[in-house]
């Protein structure tokens, strides 16, 4: 059954982790940004601020583009928006696939800190946001989604497939494809952190 979002009376358990996925420069600054970037930036920093405060693991996920993509490595556009707090020894895991587990050492990093519950935001929703919270469920992390805390572009119309599909559109089309397991908040603000 796809999933549907929690009600604020039903707020989720906290959560002991918080994965940060893709807040580059390239897709949530400038002309190449997401729709509503700042809103976007301003709900993910909320996010991680709270998670810190708490004691919760915080880690960002940082896309390797190919050369001559927006991403690609040691250009602005792959400069993390969001910096980690190196005081508090945050990790930068990079990846080169949509999965932030593929080839990576998200899941370790993760086990070795005790983890069991976590937390998924950024960019894109149906491509890295869904691809790193479908691993996490299949490796048996519960998984939580601040609907309002991830976000991706609308898709092109297709001449004889469908006009634009808005972005909006296309991150709760993304929410709903993960299906039953994953626990949707409406409202990052509901997100509750805790330590491993």
């Amino acid at each position: 059954m796809p999933a549907e979002p929690v009600t604020p009376e039903a707020a989720p358990a906290p959560v002991q982790a918080l994965i940060v996925v893709d807040m580059q420069s390239a897709f949530v600054d400038g002309d190449g940004a997401v729709p509503d970037a700042r809103r976007l930036l301003d709900r993910v920093r909320a996010l991680m601020a709270r998670a810190r405060d708490s004691g919760a693991l915080v880690v960002q996920l940082q896309n390797d583009g190919e050369p001559g993509a927006p991403d690609e490595p040691g250009t602005p556009g792959w400069r993390i928006q969001l910096p980690a707090d190196a005081d508090r020894a945050e990790t930068v895991v990079r990846k080169t696939a949509d999965d932030g587990f593929e080839e990576t050492g998200l899941e370790e990093l993760l086990r070795k800190a005790g983890v069991t519950d976590l937390a998924v935001c950024g960019v894109m929703s149906e491509m890295c946001v869904s691809a790193t919270a479908r691993t996490a469920l299949e490796l048996g992390f519960r998984v939580v989604l601040p609907h309002d805390a991830h976000a991706t572009y609308d898709i092109p119309a297709a001449e004889g497939i469908s006009d634009v599909v808005p972005a909006a559109v296309v991150s709760r089309v993304a929410e709903w494809a993960l299906g039953d397991e994953v626990e949707i908040v409406a409202r990052a603000r509901d997100v509750g952190f805790t330590k491993p």
